[in-house]
């Protein structure tokens, strides 16, 4: 799928966010992000941003120094009434050269994306090494902390139902590996999940057997007949709801669960947020 337009939609709609926030006064909490208000959450994806360009135009083998001049490139001459991380939660005043400094950056991010081939090597934390890898990671995180400052300020809008779809896939393949080995998780015991898209097609089924995580659109039984596994849980829902539910940001309630809650209950365990 083409993620350029969903890059620019999200990170538009996230610095609209911030600058409601900044017109207001005042910038609040974040309850899907405990600990940070909406500025703490400009200033983080304004950073990924700059950290991610530096990655793509300066195609670096390895891991980025954030001490490298780079990650301050952009920075306005007075950031005084800027929040600070060490401060979090900054609920004070969204300064509006914050929102502007968001605002360069991601227009920045996305002019590189626009100027490079998914397929270019690029270095990132995952097996996959490429170009596109940091925009499909990007888009999905844009859209993230665009419902993240929304719901801070108000009613969150949906995630586009295609960009969701691609989301709910790219958890499984990428986000719960990554997030396992970080976190030294639990060895699952069998659990057996099955997610399913309730406008448009779409199975996804995720197993947990000791440190193997079996993931596939629709995983299918061993005995070579070709019936869907049986599992534990189902969980039903929009692609934005299952986007939504998988990172953490909407509960179970919200979704139509059928099968074992306990072994729903456990899934935060068996892939803990990070």
């Amino acid at each position: 799928m083409d993620l350029l337009p969903h890059f620019h939609r999200e990170v538009r709609a996230f610095e609209a966010a911030a600058r409601r926030a900044a017109g207001a006064g005042g910038s609040p909490p974040v309850p899907s992000c405990p600990g940070w208000s909406v500025s703490d959450l400009v200033v983080h994806l304004g950073s990924v941003h700059r950290g991610v360009a530096h990655i793509v135009r300066d195609r670096l083998t390895g891991p980025p120094d954030a001490s490298d001049p780079a990650f301050s490139a952009g920075l306005p001459e007075d950031t005084a009434d800027w929040p600070r991380p060490e401060h979090a939660p900054n609920l004070g005043p969204l300064p509006q050269s914050l929102a502007d400094w968001f605002a360069e950056g991601a227009a920045a991010l996305e002019a590189l994306f626009r100027s490079r081939a998914p397929e270019e090597p690029a270095w990132t934390w995952s097996r996959e090494r490429t170009t596109g890898f940091w925009l499909r990671v990007q888009t999905i995180e844009a859209a993230v902390h665009r419902w993240d400052a929304e719901n801070a300020l108000g009613t969150p809008g949906l995630v586009d139902a295609t960009l969701a779809a691609e989301a709910v896939g790219h958890s499984f393949e990428v986000m719960v590996p990554w997030s396992r080995a970080r976190t030294a998780a639990p060895p699952g015991s069998g659990e057996r999940y099955r997610f399913r898209r309730t406008d448009g097609t779409g199975v996804w089924t995720v197993r947990f057997d000791g440190d193997d995580v079996r993931y596939g659109d629709d995983v299918r039984s061993g005995d070579g007949a070709g019936e869907r596994e049986a599992c534990d849980v189902e969980v039903a829902g929009t692609a934005s709801e299952l986007m939504l539910f998988l990172w953490g940001r909407i509960p179970a309630d919200r979704l139509a669960v059928q099968g074992d809650r306990d072994v729903l209950d456990r899934y935060a365990a068996l892939v803990p947020p990070v």
